[in-house]
């Protein structure tokens, strides 16, 4: 009797066993922790936005100070010297005073237009009031008794729909206009001027590094950084010896100094590697090319603008 209970607690306990196993295996499985999903994101870069062109530091006058010259000034603010002669009602030969005041932009350049901006239907936004408020572009509408519930403003008064006329060029705001175009006066290719060992780096501080100076043999070619328009040919302007002188845009200028001779006139345009001049020594210690690019009359580094790979 003793041995048939203990076969039958352990068929019992055989059988339970797989059902045990089958409870463990469910339980470990329901209770374990799953690894956590991480949605890996690529990070660009966030695209920066294209830097606007640096404000016009160029004052509105400037006071004429000893050992001036037009030129030189015209030069220093990135302007024509015939222009600032003209905004000043000077004569050739262009002889200035010390004192005196001269304006360094004509009337038309500091007047600021302001274009209004349009609706849809062609016509100036103005809140009206009263029955003369109504847009004339509008149906007549029908006389009507007084009602407060009638009261309405003429975007909602009840006529037939009108198609909202497209917006042209000429309806942008002037302010758009201006800054393509000083995005465009920033979009200048340049190239080397000359062929030759850079002598001499762009050096503002020291008062005479203001741009590149390169070696060369006289005569050799000196050629156009960029395409503009020549607005000095000369020898005017002390310790640049024969002078050229291009306005790339309204914002840049460039300079070509010492040269043996000039072979362009002032108000000449002139294309990307023309020949301007041959590479001399007029006012300099050897045979050289000066060149300078100057960003409203500022001197800026050339090196920052022109190609890497130059001509030797």
């Amino acid at each position: 009797m003793t041995s048939s209970k203990s076969d039958f607690r352990l068929l019992a306990k055989l059988c339970f066993l797989p059902f045990a196993l089958a409870l463990l295996v469910s339980g470990c499985a329901s209770t374990k922790t799953t690894a956590p999903v991480i949605e890996r994101v690529s990070k660009t870069k966030k695209a920066m936005p294209r830097s606007k062109a640096a404000a016009d530091w160029r004052p509105q006058s400037y006071t004429v100070q000893k050992g001036d010259t037009l030129y030189g000034i015209a030069l220093e603010h990135g302007f024509d010297y015939k222009e600032v002669a003209e905004w000043n009602g000077i004569e050739p030969p262009y002889i200035i005073r010390i004192g005196q005041q001269l304006k360094l932009a004509s009337a038309t350049q500091s007047t600021v237009v302001v274009t209004p901006l349009k609706s849809a239907m062609g016509v100036e936004e103005v809140r009206p009031s009263g029955e003369e408020g109504m847009l004339k572009t509008q149906p007549k509408a029908i006389k009507q008794p007084y009602a407060p519930q009638a009261e309405k403003l003429p975007a909602q008064a009840e006529a037939a729909p009108v198609k909202p006329a497209p917006v042209e060029e000429n309806d942008r705001p002037a302010e758009k206009k201006e800054d393509a175009s000083v995005d465009d006066d920033e979009r200048i290719e340049w190239n080397w001027p000359a062929a030759g060992k850079v002598i001499a780096g762009f050096n503002e501080a020291s008062g005479t590094g203001k741009g590149l100076d390169i070696g060369g043999k006289s005569g050799q070619p000196v050629f156009a950084a960029a395409p503009g328009k020549v607005v000095y040919s000369g020898n005017g302007l002390r310790g640049y010896g024969k002078l050229v002188i291009i306005k790339h845009s309204n914002i840049y200028l460039s300079a070509y100094a010492h040269n043996s001779q000039i072979l362009v006139k002032e108000g000449q345009n002139v294309t990307k590697g023309q020949k301007i001049a041959e590479m001399g020594n007029s006012d300099a210690d050897q045979v050289k090319l000066h060149f300078e690019i100057r960003r409203f009359g500022k001197p800026v580094d050339p090196m920052k603008y022109l190609p890497s790979g130059r001509p030797s």
